[in-house]
This record gives structure tokens, C-alpha cells and sequence, in this order.
């Protein structure tokens, strides 16, 4: 769907869980371990997981990891090989990098060798915990910056029957609609015709400040 190509190195909980729903979405994904068990647990999960050692050059170029879009860097347990691995993707020339830190030094690390972006897994699943017990809307949150965050939310009950052209979501409430979930089925890119149903979730884009304004509609 999004036409891009991940990979994922380091399949702890953090690393098998993004490169399993990215593999989900439609995206084409190479999962990378040490661990011949996380590889195997993993490979009818992904489009393509090997077991080799991230931290071997030679192996990450002769796995094609340049021509890849986004690099993944899940082994945030072991700080060096963190820093190792996000270097040299960096210098292989994938163009973002996405790796997991342990606490604030590491992150400030990562930032400063190239990567494009640092995630705290547990900050980040304490933050969708909290929009979740706040709102009732409210089914799955990610930041993509301070100030804004895609969120699935719930159909409101008044939406429903009405096309997104009638309900002017972005204009009334700052919400640019990105997919309709409906049972099994998304549409990305919904268009102005297309009816919201009962049972539908939305996935959108939005503001901090536009989420709440809607918690409290």
C-alpha cells in the first residue's frame, strides 16, 4: 500500500511488533537477527527474516540494506550495538532511521549520529494508554511529532449515515481522514462521497489540541 520498503533489525517485543503490523499494512519488510529463534518466530510474519549479525557491515550490504526506505533499529537493550547499527545504516544511506532508546543519553546519542527519529516504546504505549482511558473514541494513538498524532477513533454516533463531504471533519474539527475501517477492510485515502456506517473507525491525523477538542464534544 504505502509502497515502501522497511527493515527491521532487532526482533525483541519492540522490533517484531513494528515489523509485524508494518507487514500487515501492506509494506514489504526484511526482519534481521542474531537469534535463529526470533527469525524463525517471525518469518511467516514479514516478507523476508534472516538470521545475521547486524553489526558485520559487509552482512547489512550484502543484504541490499540501502535500497531500503525507513531502517527499524530494535535492539535497544544493548546501547553500542544500538549505536553501531544505527551508524552504519545511517552510512549506507538509507534515508531514515527509526531506533529504540533505553533512556535520555541514548537518545540524545542516536540523535547526534544520524537518526532521524528516537522512540521510547514504554513512553509511547503510557501515552496511548492515557488518550484511551480519556476518551472512549479513542482505539489506538501515535505520535508523529509533539504537535501532532494519527489516532484511530471510533465512529461518532451523530457521523453516522452521512458522507465526509456533509460532515466537514478537517473544517469542524482539524481532522484530515486518512482510512475507513470497516470489519476486515480499509480504504486508504477515503473520498468526499464515501458514507460513514455504523461500526466504522477512522483512522486521521490531527493535532494534540484538535484531539481534545473532540474528547470533549
Amino acid at each position: 500500500m504505502s509502497g515502501k520498503q522497511f527493515v527491521v533489525i532487532g526482533l525483541g517485543r519492540f522490533g517484531s511488533s513494528v515489523a509485524k503490523t508494518l507487514y500487515t499494512l501492506g509494506c514489504d519488510v526484511l526482519a534481521i537477527d542474531s537469534s535463529e529463534e526470533l527469525v524463525q518466530n517471525i518469518s511467516d510474519s514479514v516478507t523476508r527474516a534472516v538470521q545475521a549479525d547486524a553489526t558485520d557491515e559487509k552482512v547489512l550490504r550484502s543484504l541490499g540494506v540501502r535500497n531500503f526506505d525507513v531502517a527499524i533499529i530494535g535492539t535497544g537493550t544493548d546501547i553500542q550495538t544500538s549505536l553501531l547499527v544505527t551508524l552504519m545504516v545511517k552510512e549506507l544511506g538509507v534515508k531514515t532511521v527509526v531506533a529504540k532508546a533505553q533512556n535520555e543519553l541514548h537518545a540524545k546519542v542516536l540523535l547526534k549520529i544520524g537518526a532521524d527519529r528516537v522512540i521510547f516504546p514504554e513512553k509511547e504505549a503510557g501515552v496511548k494508554l492515557a488518550y484511551s482511558l480519556i476518551s472512549s473514541n479513542i482505539l489506538d494513538f501515535i505520535e508523529l511529532s509533539p504537535e501532532y498524532n494519527i489516532v484511530e477513533i471510533i465512529a461518532i454516533r451523530d457521523w453516522i449515515g452521512k458522507s465526509l463531504n456533509e460532515l466537514k471533519l478537517r473544517q469542524r474539527f482539524g481532522l484530515n481522514i486518512i482510512a475507513i475501517k470497516r470489519g476486515n477492510n480499509i480504504k486508504i485515502t477515503p473520498s468526499a462521497d464515501d458514507i460513514i456506517m455504523e461500526g466504522d473507525n477512522l483512522v486521521v491525523i490531527a493535532s494534540t489540541d484538535d484531539i481534545n477538542k473532540l474528547n470533549h464534544n
